[in-house]
């Protein structure tokens, strides 16, 4: 299942939520190397001490996988290693790419046309996930199912850092919501790169991490 050359996402467990990212450079049965992971954020190479625990992910075909590691050993050989551990391939967590987690979240988003067909103007958004959003729009808007929009996100990650997207989406349909001048449009995202969709899939895996945290969700 995971391979040489892999690149493998890392989130740290304690109180603070840290994004790392290195690859796997050798494996000796449940013990996996790797060479020294990065900030994600700042790029600068993350010391981990033993016994440091983590939660690994890495993509495989059309799916991504995740496990529980921890941290067991430096080594120095050609490059510079960590060693960590590998529960088996029969204990990862698999999640389809089409199942990536959705966040109830409110987010303000700005909504605007792709051929000047209505005037732009802001809303909220009730969920978000890599493949779409639902948002709450006046029941007086223009908008139409299957209508293709240009959609401004401002996500806010825990380092304070906001994270700017311009997104295409296509309007699914309109559901009635208790307030009578409103109504939901689940979205899909359409046309869009890696870069945009790593960075939803983060801000969702963050967002899950400091919920559950909370107690507000569970695994």
């Amino acid at each position: 299942m995971i391979k040489i050359g892999d690149v493998i996402n890392l989130e740290t467990k304690g109180s603070v939520l840290e994004r790392l990212k290195c690859k796997l450079v050798e494996r000796k049965g449940n013990i996996l190397y790797f060479d020294y992971p990065v900030n994600s954020e700042t790029g600068r190479t993350a010391y981990l001490m033993l016994g440091t625990e983590l939660i690994a992910s890495f993509v495989n075909n059309e799916s991504v996988y995740r496990f529980h590691t921890e941290v067991t050993g430096r080594v120095k050989e050609n490059i510079p290693m960590i060693s960590v551990t590998y529960p088996g391939d029969e204990h990862l967590t698999r999640i389809q790419r089409r199942e990536y987690v959705r966040i109830d979240t409110t987010l303000d988003i700005a909504i605007h046309p792709i051929n000047k067909e209505f005037q732009p103007f802001t809303a909220v958004t009730s969920d978000i996930s890599a493949g779409g959003a639902a948002i709450i729009v006046p029941k007086s808007t223009k908008l139409r199912p299957n209508q293709e929009i240009f959609i401004w996100f401002s996500l806010p990650f825990q380092t304070e850092k906001i994270e700017y997207l311009k997104m295409k989406a296509k309007i699914i349909r309109f559901i009635d919501v208790e307030h009578e001048n409103f109504v939901k449009a689940p979205i899909q995202f359409i046309e869009f790169d890696e870069f945009k969709r790593q960075t939803i899939i983060r801000f969702c895996f963050e967002q899950q991490i400091l919920m559950r945290r909370k107690g507000l969700i569970t695994e």
